[in-house]
């Protein structure tokens, strides 16, 4: 507890998910949001245990909880994501994940992830 990770996403014009989401007014998916989120969350615990994905196990994402989109993330925006470890039990991991835009939450919830054997 009390160890956590911050990543940058510069979402550009060019993400191939616009042409669809939405084609006149596109908006990055939240469900793409949580998936970065959870990519770090994955990074932060290999690099919490001091460990390379390719040693001996894997971290799979086993469920979002108590999640909240407040503002959506567009073209040209910088989006800060920043996880924290919450408590770990075993082979199980809890995070809080937030993603921000200019200092304003748009994005977050709590992460759990599963360690497995590779």
């Amino acid at each position: 507890p009390g160890v956590f990770i911050r990543g940058y996403k510069n979402v550009t014009y060019n993400e191939p998910f616009f042409t669809g989401h939405f084609p006149l007014h596109p908006v990055m998916p939240g469900v793409l949001i949580l998936e970065a989120l959870a990519q770090a969350a994955g990074v932060l615990a290999f690099k919490t245990v001091g460990r390379q994905p390719a040693d001996t196990s894997l971290f799979y994402l086993a469920g979002i909880d108590n999640v909240r989109f407040k503002q959506p993330v567009v073209p040209g925006d910088k989006l800060m994501l920043e996880v924290k470890v919450l408590r770990t039990s075993r082979r199980v991991w809890k995070f809080s994940g937030e993603a921000s835009v200019e200092g304003k939450f748009v994005a977050g919830g709590e992460i759990m992830c599963a360690e497995r054997d590779a």
